[in-house]
């Protein structure tokens, strides 16, 4: 009797817990990280349809006391049908970058220069200490989290909500290009780029900038679609809301210091001066920071949460001849950054392509299976072509340095470097991005039987030979 109550009574428990499982997966709507993010896209934009890209260079610049942030147009279609913001810093030697995070993840490729990068992980211990008081007596002590040298040819993954912060220790300007992927799931928010500062006073510095709103911009108001604001509308430091006496509690310091720490009055900007230099604790050189990971990682126990996420690279140099996943001695180079070289990436669902073409190359047409591209010209000149599902051209013209283009998903694209040469990171919206090339050894065409190529393009076998097989390269 006894068991044959426990086991009716372990039949309703299962299907009682399959029964509520079923409504939380209904409720919280469990779907693959793709569809999730097309679902979000879908929300936010009514029709992605684009008719006509262009070559986009940033529409708006605030100056700032050690440097300057400049912002492409959020509004632009096709950054709003890739579900992506875009800017440009420019810090001067001993700038520093303020505090910051974000309500998406960003990608970060370092143009110009070198300088340190650090990140506060939430619940993270401070695994960098200074020396002793003994040892240096102009130094207080200090314990922080990890900082990170950064250096030209870098890319630096900053995943959502974690704050970050850079400064210049080189001898000439630090320059970063980053997209923030408002499209990603990771934000719960809107299509809007919000930056949250812990100091500064931003605001001082974008009053002016709101009236810039352009006339195209305007006619989506006016036409009832989604428009983005500024992704620095809301760009007060996130301290300065707070009333000052609850905000001397919480960090038990007086109230003088919590006034400090608001910065109502600071007119720096968000790149500000180190009239000294940044004392922090950093390794010495990149090849004594990568050895420390390494060692670290030896003595690390097996699946530890420090293993994963506290002590995780957030940067690879991209652009390093000696990384270059393709390389051909008369066309150039391409390397790779996805989530299996740096596995972070996987949590970003974002990856890089970097590419150094040589004069007057051309790269096999290609698509993208499963993202979008934003592609940003690093230096040289060259021609793109991009062709939508109708077979009409929405791109044909010149590229150049400093000037963004997007490439929607399965668009085809073609570029031709110039006479200077083409170089170029490409941010990809998907942790490991998959191209199929149309042209070359590993291309569409190739892949197809002679008699398809001849009936599809009524042509005769030998040009069908020659369509399939004459080019033997795999890119350039």
């Amino acid at each position: 009797m006894a068991s044959s109550s426990l086991l009716c009574l372990t039949i309703c428990s299962l299907v009682l817990f399959n029964v509520c499982f079923a409504q939380l997966e209904q409720g919280f709507q469990l779907r693959p990280t793709h569809e999730r993010r097309r679902g979000q896209q879908e929300r936010w934009v009514s029709e992605c349809q684009i008719e006509r890209l262009n070559a986009a260079e940033p529409d708006r610049k605030i100056e700032s006391e050690a440097g300057v942030t400049e912002i492409w147009d959020e509004n632009d279609e096709q950054f709003q049908c890739a579900g992506v913001t875009a800017a440009r810093h420019t810090i001067e030697r001993k700038g520093l970058l303020l505090p910051a995070y974000a309500n998406a993840p960003r990608l970060l490729y370092v143009v110009q220069g070198r300088g340190i990068q650090g990140q506060a992980m939430p619940g993270c211990p401070e695994t960098f200490r200074s020396e002793s008081e003994s040892q240096r007596r102009d130094i207080p002590r200090d314990e922080h989290q990890k900082v990170r040298r950064i250096r030209e040819g870098d890319i630096v993954a900053v995943p959502t909500g974690v704050t970050d912060w850079i400064y210049n220790d080189g001898d000439s300007q630090l320059i970063l290009v980053q997209i923030i992927d408002v499209g990603n799931d990771a934000n719960q928010l809107d299509q809007n780029m919000r930056k949250f500062y812990l100091a500064g006073n931003p605001q001082q510095e974008l009053q002016g900038q709101r009236e810039l709103q352009s006339q195209s911009e305007r006619q989506r108001q006016s036409q009832g679609r989604s428009s983005r604001g500024s992704q620095q509308d809301n760009a007060g430091s996130v301290l300065s809301g707070f009333d000052e006496r609850i905000l001397a509690d919480a960090f038990n310091i007086d109230t003088n210091l919590a006034q400090k720490l608001q910065n109502r009055n600071d007119r720096r900007g968000i790149i500000v001066q180190v009239r000294e230099e940044l004392r922090v604790v950093v390794p010495e050189s990149r090849q004594e920071e990568e050895e420390r990971e390494r060692e670290k990682g030896k003595r690390l126990p097996i699946n530890g949460i420090e293993e994963t996420f506290c002590t995780a690279r957030m940067t690879q140099n991209i652009a390093d001849p000696k990384h270059a996943d393709v390389y051909t001695p008369r066309g150039g180079r391409i390397s790779h950054v996805n989530a299996v070289n740096l596995p972070i990436l996987q949590h970003l669902q974002l990856s890089a392509v970097y590419g150094m073409l040589y004069r007057n190359t051309v790269p096999s047409p290609l698509y993208n299976q499963n993202s979008n591209s934003i592609v940003y010209i690093i230096r040289g000149d060259g021609r793109m072509q991009v062709v939508g599902d109708n077979g009409e051209s929405v791109y044909n013209g010149q590229v150049r340095e400093g000037q963004i283009i997007v490439v929607p998903q399965n668009y085809v694209v073609i570029h031709k470097a110039g006479e200077k040469g083409l170089e170029f990171i490409v941010f990809k919206t998907h942790e490991v991005a998959k191209i199929s090339p149309l042209a070359g050894r590993t291309s569409v065409l190739r892949a197809m039987p002679v008699e398809v190529l001849m009936n599809s393009y009524q042509i005769s076998r030998e040009d069908a030979r020659r369509l399939k097989e004459g080019r033997q390269d795999v890119t350039a």
